[in-house]
């Protein structure tokens, strides 16, 4: 399925979307970089079959931090499952996308003249080559779950390098989500 650009929503739309605020569970705590210390940036909201997977990675100083590896601790991707609710954004940081974009479900073997913002399932299409990530609990290797491109405009645009793709991965079993991004 591709994700196609659908207009602007609300923050805490509970549909898939660019930007706003992550729904999350209780307990949630705003992920920070593991080299910086400062609040990442909410990048992605997609409800999934599996549950909620919200994408961040850090971009208090661009190109500083190696936000773009899934383990370097300079992005991070949560999945979840249950009631949700709007988390509490920290005053701090480059923690917000300047809008929101609502991202609407296209069969993937249909034409559209719309712009295409990512994809559901299938395979990865790597720009560099393949870096599937291994479940930090069980250390399988994980699922591919989506592709996002950068976005409809700058104020609606992820920073993957100029022309890069963000890749989301999850373990099921494990309720872990990993995420990266190549140029």
């Amino acid at each position: 399925m591709l994700l196609i650009y659908d207009g602007e929503t609300t923050a805490d739309a509970p549909v898939p979307r660019t930007g706003g605020v992550p729904l999350v569970t209780g307990g949630f705590v705003w992920p920070t970089c593991r080299e910086c210390g400062g609040a990442m940036q909410f990048l992605a909201n997609l409800p999934l079959d599996i549950g909620v997977v919200s994408v961040f990675f850090c971009q208090n100083d661009p190109g500083m931090c190696d936000d773009w590896d899934a383990t370097a601790g300079a992005n991070r991707a949560h999945l979840f499952s249950g009631e949700l609710t709007p988390a509490t954004v920290p005053a701090d940081g480059e923690t917000l996308l300047g809008a929101v974009t609502a991202l609407r479900l296209h069969p993937a073997d249909k034409p559209t003249e719309e712009p295409v913002l990512g994809r559901l399932g299938g395979e990865p299409d790597w720009i560099q080559g393949d870096e599937t990530p291994d479940c930090p609990l069980c250390t399988t290797r994980m699922t591919f779950t989506a592709e996002l491109e950068e976005g409809h405009d700058f104020t609606t645009s992820a920073n993957f390098g100029g022309g890069g793709r963000g890749y989301l991965f999850n373990c099921q079993p494990c309720s872990e989500a990993a995420f990266l991004w190549q140029r």
